[in-house]
């Protein structure tokens, strides 16, 4: 089974199930005893009802913005919705279909709560496999005492856990049928520049997704956020929103390029120790080291922030699996914006380009992508 059947489904059955409330249901059955081969039926069960919860609580944008009991605010930020989801799909050719045509108020801080997890010794990522998303190196929840539970039984394994909220998600275009992914209370007070970009990103899940490779799925996401969104700030932004939005993409930048020096020391680490056994004293105390100094480069950082603190609880927080999560959501990036480049800085040229590397095998795509790159020092990618 694959996302194409799901979409060929969606778009055959739309026009008779889209409002029969019963056959929805029945549909999430189907589809959680189809993939409950492959994990537990527990763990189905809560993505089946969390997604069906957020599903049925979203209401048209239209119609928000017509209730009496919608703030001046929140019209705003809808509004502002629909001319972002325009520009996506006019200007830089996303799927034009029903997702963020929806709101829904979750009434919590987060979506879901992703859980990720690697070796004391490593930054490769524990991976869960899926017949949709194929393998990936995540397990969300939309209980986050349920993703609490299994960071605490990943721990006595002798992993490192991090977790995480995760305020949207894409379900890949085929949950279209049912109303598309909604645009929720999460991430719609977003600064007007990562609104945009939050956005870019998940609709471009939509446009290409290579199964059992995160870090290739995440990277070229985030290439389209950072390309659409530099060009929805440059013809469709305030100068106060391009203002606001320079000041955080600086900091973000800045702590990335922190954070990708120190995955790079990790790897050294790791790699100059791999034949001797985790325990060595050595290793231990390089490992150490590299954390403290990363803390102490932060710190140093951050004084030049003006009192921003919006990465202390990560750092308080970080280790190999949160390292190793940060790693898949950037470290193709190089690759994907000189492609970008290489098909004109046309749209669909280069999503054409992009999914001809999604069909290749894992070798030849990981060939080709640090051939764009110029080789690993630019991209740096996950090993």
């Amino acid at each position: 089974m694959n996302i194409a059947f799901w979409e060929r489904l969606g778009r055959k059955r739309a026009t008779t199930l889209h409002a029969t409330p019963l056959l929805r249901w029945l549909a999430w059955l189907v589809l959680a005893a189809l993939l409950g081969g492959c994990a537990d039926a527990p763990y189905y069960a809560q993505s089946v009802r969390g997604h069906w919860a957020l599903m049925s609580a979203a209401r048209p944008i239209d119609d928000w913005l017509q209730r009496p009991d919608a703030s001046d605010a929140l019209r705003q930020r809808l509004t502002l919705v629909q001319s972002i989801r325009h520009f996506a799909a006019t200007d830089l050719h996303l799927p034009d279909n029903v997702s963020y045509t929806r709101y829904a108020d979750l009434q919590r801080r987060y979506a879901v709560w992703n859980v990720v997890a690697a070796p004391a010794d490593s930054l490769t990522l524990k991976t869960w496999c899926f017949p949709v998303a194929g393998c990936v190196g995540y397990r969300g929840y939309f209980d986050k005492t349920q993703a609490l539970a299994l960071a605490a039984t990943l721990r006595a394994q002798g992993l490192e856990v991090s977790v995480y909220g995760v305020p949207a998600y894409s379900t890949l275009g085929w949950s279209n049928w049912l109303g598309g992914d909604p645009m929720l209370n999460t991430f719609v007070n977003y600064p007007d520049g990562e609104l945009a970009r939050l956005m870019f990103h998940e609709l471009a899940h939509q446009v290409v997704y290579a199964s059992d490779d995160t870090a290739f799925n995440e990277s070229f996401a985030t290439a389209v956020e950072r390309l659409g969104g530099a060009l929805w700030l440059a013809r469709q932004a305030t100068p106060q929103a391009r203002q606001a939005f320079g000041v955080f993409d600086q900091r973000r930048r800045q702590f990335r390029a922190l954070t990708r020096s120190t995955r790079a020391s990790l790897i050294r680490v790791y790699k100059e120790n791999k034949p001797l056994a985790l325990i060595n004293k050595v290793q231990v105390a390089m490992k150490k080291k590299v954390m403290a100094d990363f803390r102490a480069d932060y710190a140093t950082l951050k004084d030049s922030w003006d009192g921003y603190s919006g990465y202390d609880a990560w750092v308080a927080e970080a280790n190999n699996a949160a390292f190793a999560a940060q790693a898949a959501y950037d470290e193709w990036v190089p690759a994907f914006e000189a492609l970008f480049d290489q098909q004109g800085r046309d749209w669909r040229r280069f999503y054409d380009a992009v999914g001809q590397l999604a069909r290749q095998p894992a070798p030849e795509r990981k060939r080709n992508l640090l051939a764009l790159c110029n080789g690993p020092v630019l991209c740096n990618p996950p090993l």
